[in-house]
């Protein structure tokens, strides 16, 4: 009887907290004062919010995707709680699918404390926030489902790779960087011709995958249009969702994580070359505005895709007879992305233009010169 009586102090405190509006702080007061006064009720508690967080995996979220959404919306206290709630409902499994880990490594955060009304009502605040998250476009398998077996270690192309771009961002000289980044962005571009070349001569090969990159604000539309720039030259699709800070991308698996690890570091690279042109200007007596760090990263991002474009290309054409294989995977590519998201628009920037900051951002990425016309960004269609 006890248990039930548990059981049904839980139930009732879900009931009146997670069914009322977001701003019924009445409703969520009564339902934190039912909890914090039946300590044996905690487990029980715990226990349903493992199940909202397996709900989330089920109808396609991640843990970083979840995290991103309670930085946003809610406290440091409540990423605390999710991160506790994911560590335990993830321990169940002996293999989690790839990316997962890492993911999961990023949320590692100290369990949080308080008195148990406060407790109580940042955990009923966290629920009522995940119960309400909608479904999302799976992009891979979910803990407990049979996974593919594993690669052992990292490619070492991907490797190489890294190393490049950390040598990238490390320099104070910007022709370094740039050499190093050029060349990093080379190796992808043949790396994914000897996949393609792989690929051309294996049986029927697997099919294009996806994966989730966060895109933060501020100036989160020029981050989505550097991420495209990158996917793109890179024989994948980017697809912005505004609504929770994130863009899909779609493509082979071999091309995913370099795309990433190159958006994270051009992104590292923009933002210190930003700072120095800020620091220009100000000395020319300029103050910062939001215009000019808006107009440095659309520029930095527009002319960084075609100097990418353009190294992807060259190397393809060192391998004429695997254009054909190139160009099925692109159409694959493509399709997968029209199945994941049959609804998409492109959405023009929104922002205060400023010509030095468009003139100094693309002096940063030094590419051929284009015309300032101002570039257009896939999103998914949320209405």
């Amino acid at each position: 009887m006890r248990d039930e009586a548990r059981e049904a102090t839980v139930e009732r405190a879900l009931r009146e907290a997670l069914h009322t509006g977001a701003g019924d702080d009445r409703s969520l007061d009564t339902a934190a004062s039912l909890l914090a006064a039946d300590p044996a009720a905690d487990a029980g508690l715990a226990r349903r919010g493992e199940e909202y967080v397996r709900g989330l995996w089920e109808r396609g979220w991640q843990p970083a995707d979840v995290a991103r959404v309670v930085r946003r919306e809610l406290a440091e206290e409540h990423l605390r709680l999710l991160a506790g709630l994911v560590r335990a409902e993830t321990a169940r499994y002996a293999v989690l699918p790839g990316r997962w880990r890492e993911q999961l490594d990023a949320l590692d955060a100290p369990a949080w404390t308080a008195d148990r009304f406060s407790y109580a009502t940042a955990v009923l605040e966290l629920y009522r926030l995940l119960v309400r998250l909608p479904r999302l476009d799976a992009v891979g398998p979910v803990p407990g489902d049979v996974l593919p077996p594993a690669a052992a270690g990292e490619p070492r192309t991907l490797t190489r790779i890294r190393a490049l771009l950390a040598k990238a961002e490390r320099t104070d000289y910007p022709d370094e960087a740039e050499a190093l980044t050029a060349k990093a962005q080379e190796l992808m571009a043949r790396h994914s011709l000897d996949e393609a070349g792989l690929a051309a001569g294996a049986p029927a090969g697997s099919a294009p995958g996806a994966l989730r990159v966060g895109v933060e604000p501020p100036y989160e539309q020029a981050k989505a249009i550097l991420l495209d720039a990158v996917a793109s030259a890179n024989h994948c699709r980017a697809v912005w969702n505004e609504a929770y800070g994130f863009s899909t991308v779609v493509g082979f698996e071999a091309d995913l994580d370099p795309v990433e690890l190159l958006y994270t570091s051009l992104l590292v690279q923009g933002t210190a070359a930003m700072t120095r042109a800020e620091a220009e200007q100000r000395r020319g007596g300029r103050k910062r505005t939001k215009s000019f760090r808006q107009s440095f990263l659309l520029a930095y991002a527009h002319r960084l895709g075609a100097r990418l474009a353009e190294t992807s290309r060259r190397v393809a054409a060192e391998a004429p007879t695997l254009l054909p294989a190139l160009a099925s995977r692109d159409v694959a590519v493509a399709a997968r992305t029209d199945e994941l998201f049959p609804e998409t628009r492109a959405t023009r920037v929104r922002a205060q233009w400023d010509e030095a900051g468009w003139t100094h951002g693309a002096s940063a990425a030094e590419a051929a010169a284009l015309g300032p016309d101002r570039p257009r960004l896939r999103e998914r269609d949320g209405r």
